[in-house]
């Protein structure tokens, strides 16, 4: 009997008890969440620290990112710069060639044009109807009139043709523009 009073005071005691400790576990909890929500200004949750240490090298970071982005002008500048002293130096170079070849030109066609000036018409005639018909058109051009009406005189007739159409075209002043 001793163990059943026992049990029933055990069976009591958990009956009286189980309300108030119910009561107490249910209102320790919000303040569980309360004191959580209410916690000290110098705590931060991490997503608070992200946001915090995000703002704090945000412009560090930009700083950074400008300062890349200013090397990288720079070295593409500098490229820039070496090939444009490279493109004068080409360049120089060309007009230099292009000069020296010129006057080998004007110096060949001075001595081209002597050399025909000097040579009987028949036998200029002759030679003038084997070359390119442009060089024969050019060559009687630069002769005198004289000269060049005996040479055109010497040549095979459609030869002689074609070049006075040719010298008649170079002095055409529609010739070289634009037909649109």
């Amino acid at each position: 009997m001793i163990g059943s009073k026992f049990d029933m005071n055990i069976s009591d005691l958990l009956r009286r008890f189980s309300l108030p400790f119910a009561a107490v576990v249910l209102l320790s909890i919000p303040s569980a969440f309360a004191q959580e929500a209410a916690r000290p200004a110098g705590d931060l949750t991490s997503e608070e620290e992200i946001r915090q240490f995000c703002t704090n090298i945000a412009d560090p970071a930009r700083d950074q990112r400008y300062l890349l982005q200013k090397q990288e002008l720079e070295k593409l500048r500098a490229d820039i710069d070496s090939r444009m002293a490279e493109m004068d130096k080409r360049k120089a170079e060309y007009q230099d060639w292009l000069k020296r070849r010129n006057d080998f030109v004007k110096q060949a066609e001075a001595g081209l044009i002597d050399i025909y000036k000097n040579m009987k018409p028949d036998a200029a005639a002759l030679q003038l109807q084997e070359v390119k018909i442009e060089v024969a058109a050019a060559v009687i051009m630069r002769l005198g009139s004289r000269q060049s009406s005996v040479i055109l005189n010497e040549m095979d007739p459609l030869k002689a043709a074609v070049i006075a159409n040719i010298i008649a075209s170079a002095s055409d002043p529609n010739t070289s523009k634009d037909p649109s």
